[in-house]
């Protein structure tokens, strides 16, 4: 049986989320994904997921009172799984 470890899962699962950041960006955008993404695809999700990080929890926390989009649930569960990621690091080195 081959043994398997929790925080290779978990960035498996960070890297899934990403490219569903990068294609629901470039839906909305008009140019769905055929195929493989693009670089600037990827450059897109990746400054959606930067400028979602740098936003900050007050911000988030006022979206609470309003319905929030398909790419905010994106962004928001992708955050957790840095968060997760990052506690699950922390964890390790201690």
């Amino acid at each position: 049986m081959r043994h398997t470890d929790e925080l290779d899962a978990v960035i498996a699962c960070e890297q899934t989320l990403r490219r569903r950041i990068a294609e629901r960006l470039a839906e909305e955008a008009g140019t769905p994904v055929s195929g493989g993404l693009s670089e600037a695809q990827v450059a897109a999700a990746d400054a959606a997921i930067e400028a979602w990080w740098q936003a900050g929890e007050e911000e988030h926390d006022l979206r609470a009172f309003r319905p929030i989009g398909p790419l905010e649930e994106l962004l928001a569960e992708h955050r957790g799984i840095l968060e997760r990621i990052a506690d699950m690091r922390d964890r390790r080195l201690s």
